[in-house]
């Protein structure tokens, strides 16, 4: 351990008046301001120079709007950690920084100027998108130092700066060249008021009320399940669902293999329900009398096929899938791959196909019959409305559930089969790596932290890269018309748009013609050719910070990774330890944190955490003018 420092000896200040008996408020700021004239922060970092490092990294918060009391917290947090190593004789250079690019900005321009997406001129809102988050970059900058935070104010990380986002692409490029990133049709979080992809970090889940109801689906061909007694009785599965918008998109019931069913008699018709749901499902019609004509396992039922309840398809049958369980509904899972994980990954399994008849503003497409042009959730009225007429409706009742909402505008999100930009979390070992790195490698602070992360981990989707959106930094991908419209991203055209970001910036995408991203030479390695067009796709916000262990660690904190702590509240195991970990372990085959600390929130009077988005917060500044 090194000496303790005392600061006013060692840098040779003259005294000052400590007095902090009365006038706090009046006199913090002639602290700080002498503090600034004296040159404090440079002295100490002069003072610093040789000796052994630790390294504190910040996470950057959103450059969106005035600090509240929750960003006073982090940042009061860092820097008594920061000067703490300081003065024990360490070099702690602290560099502050801040996103600004994504959602967060501009959903809050937006908002300011009164306008949708659609409304605006890329380059030009891309323009006033960057002025604005410099703007509260400012704005944030002074209201941190007003706080006596120490660091390297004049010289911050800004993830808008060429410099930054030429580490970003080149992290990309990384990622992209060992085979990590590629193009596929899945389903994705979606919000349709943002109009874009979500990751599963900007999502959150809040207390919502849907529609719970209970349909039949027609068995086409009961004379498989060889019962003498139906006669002329219709049979039919009994699925339960809490989205009736996604039936439109239906193709399949899953059941569990293991499972046992119960054809049960319920006088004019039969219905197929899994054996120990029978007596709580048929009570929620009022049924109290019944009869189980046959019982069958799972995977007794795969040979039958039913009619779809909006005549969507022709035929639909039945499949098996793991995740059945009991706990909920009837034991038989309404199938539709493109509005869910487990549904599209059982249509792999299955060869099902993928129907998605909504757009990206949550409006039913063409595709949808006499919904078209509905809004889905509005839809759902007249959807149960039209299966209780058809006959189709077994029960109904509203439930008050979790369900996921989107991080921004906080409208409750729909999972929908779009086409994306994916990191593949399961390439290399990938996942396993993570896991072991994360107990392993990593200290947690408190310890419950590694059990969280871990969980996490074990069972997160790929990571869905590309957003929907007008400020960020844009994927180089094309559309290659010689591979009949497919979406290729190239390494060498990712590698050469870096080279021109670092000197022009990002907006040379939106202005430049694609052959000026194609190095010479270059084609396409499928089909010989170099006809392409620009896509319109930008990066995750996460991963632009994510990449802060390329861009900043590394490039100006010091030359190698991991560095000593990362610091930040809870949630930010899902969120920023997440993205930064997992490019990381990609790129460099180790973390970048050798501990996470986490801290709790500060919370409102009806005990929510404050948050902008929310608007419930409380300032700093005013706290300090009233103390």
């Amino acid at each position: 351990m090194t000496q303790p420092m005392d600061y006013q000896k060692t840098l040779n200040l003259p005294k000052t008046d400590f007095d902090m008996r009365a006038g706090l408020a009046q006199k913090e700021p002639a602290f700080l301001k002498k503090w600034e004239e004296q040159g404090l922060h440079a002295k100490l970092r002069a003072h610093a120079k040789g000796k052994p490092k630790f390294i504190l990294h910040d996470g950057p918060p959103y450059a969106n709007g005035d600090i509240h009391i929750g960003h006073a917290l982090n940042k009061i947090l860092k820097d008594m950690i920061v000067k703490f190593k300081t003065m024990q004789g360490f070099d702690s250079l602290y560099i502050p920084g801040w996103d600004c690019h994504g959602l967060p900005i501009e959903h809050k321009l937006l908002k300011e100027l009164k306008l949708s997406k659609a409304d605006v001129d890329c380059v030009d809102f891309r323009k006033k998108a960057h002025d604005y988050a410099m703007k509260y970059v400012g704005i944030q900058r002074e209201q941190f130092k007003r706080l006596g935070i120490f660091g390297d104010w004049e010289k911050p990380y800004l993830t808008l700066d060429p410099e930054y986002e030429y580490w970003i692409l080149k992290s990309l490029e990384t990622l992209n060249k060992k085979g990590y990133v590629y193009h596929g049709l899945k389903p994705v979080n979606w919000c349709f008021r943002c109009e874009t992809a979500l990751a599963e970090a900007e999502v959150e889940h809040e207390d919502h009320v849907s529609p719970s109801i209970y349909v039949r689906f027609e068995i086409g061909n009961k004379n498989i399940l060889k019962i003498k007694d139906l006669n002329d009785k219709t049979v039919s599965l009994l699925i339960w669902t809490t989205t009736p918008w996604t039936l439109m998109a239906n193709v399949a019931v899953a059941v569990h293999a293991a499972f046992q069913y119960s054809v049960v008699d319920i006088g004019k018709e039969a219905l197929i329900i899994e054996s120990s749901l029978c007596e709580h499902v048929l009570s929620k019609a009022g049924i109290k009398k019944f009869k189980v004509l046959k019982e069958l396992s799972g995977e007794g039922l795969t040979g039958l096929h039913y009619k779809h309840p909006f005549g969507m398809k022709k035929e639909c049958r039945v499949v098996i899938a793991d995740y059945v369980t009991k706990e909920d509904g009837t034991g038989l899972v309404h199938t539709a791959p493109g509005h869910g994980q487990e549904d599209f990954e059982t249509g792999l399994r299955h060869n099902l196909d993928v129907l998605m008849p909504v757009d990206s503003r949550g409006i039913y497409t063409e595709a949808a019959s006499k919904y078209t042009g509905e809004h889905v959730f509005k839809a759902n009225e007249k959807i149960i409305a039209d299966l209780r007429t058809e006959g189709a409706l077994f029960a109904s009742e509203d439930v008050s559930h979790s369900y996921p909402h989107c991080w921004r505008c906080k409208t409750p999100v729909i999972f929908r089969a779009t086409e994306q930009w994916f990191l593949r979390i399961d390439h290399d070992r990938l996942r396993g790596k993570l896991k072991d790195a994360i107990k392993q490698n990593v200290r947690w602070i408190p310890p419950s932290g590694e059990e969280r992360i871990a969980g996490m981990v074990a069972t997160r989707p790929d990571w869905c890269l590309s957003r929907q959106r007008h400020w960020g930094v844009p994927i180089p991908a094309f559309v290659c018309k010689g591979c009949k419209g497919q979406h290729k991203l190239f390494t060498e055209v990712i590698s050469r748009f870096a080279d021109i970001v670092k000197k022009e910036g990002t907006d040379a995408w939106f202005k430049k013609d694609a052959l000026e991203f194609v190095p010479q030479g270059f084609v396409c390695p499928d089909c010989g050719k170099k006809d392409f067009e620009k896509t319109k796709d930008i990066l995750d916000v996460w991963f632009d910070s994510g990449v802060s262990h390329q861009a900043v660690a590394k490039v100006r904190l010091t030359d190698q990774l991991p560095v000593d702590l990362y610091l930040e509240g809870s949630d930010q195991h899902r969120g920023w330890f997440q993205s930064s970990l997992i490019p990381a372990i990609a790129i460099e085959g180790k973390p970048p944190f050798k501990a996470v600390l986490t801290h709790g929130f500060v919370v409102d009077g009806e005990g929510r955490k404050m948050s902008k988005s929310l608007g419930n917060v409380v300032s700093p500044q005013d706290i300090i003018k009233n103390s």
